[in-house]
């Protein structure tokens, strides 16, 4: 499975972002996507996961803020990121997962400055 993470850019606090992940390749069920992100000098963090069947998971820091969907029929996952602030600052990776393998995608970045 490939996957290819779009989206990101340099917004202001308060502002919202979509992220966008593409998957291609042979994808089994039952399967997860999700959202990381890795700060600079931090480790990566989960940010949110969907299910194929769209049970979803999210952090603390972003529930109330942060939307992950997924679109099965596109093969695709996003993340409306909204109200966004500084410490969201980040690369953001997306995670394909099943009961054989787990593939990462390259980052997209996020930097939240004023």
């Amino acid at each position: 499975v490939q996957l290819q993470a779009s989206g990101g850019g340099y917004v202001q606090p308060g502002e919202s972002l979509r992220l966008s992940c593409a998957a291609s390749g042979i994808m089994f069920s039952p399967n997860v996507l999700g959202w990381y992100r890795q700060a600079p000098g931090k480790q990566r963090e989960i940010v949110a996961t969907i299910t194929n069947d769209g049970s979803t998971n999210s952090a603390e820091s972003v529930k109330g803020r942060f939307t992950i969907s997924r679109d099965n029929a596109k093969n695709s996952m996003y993340l409306q990121m909204n109200s966004l602030k500084p410490e969201d600052t980040a690369v953001y990776y997306c995670l394909y997962s099943d009961y054989r393998n787990s593939y990462w995608g390259q980052g997209t970045l996020v930097t939240v400055s004023s």
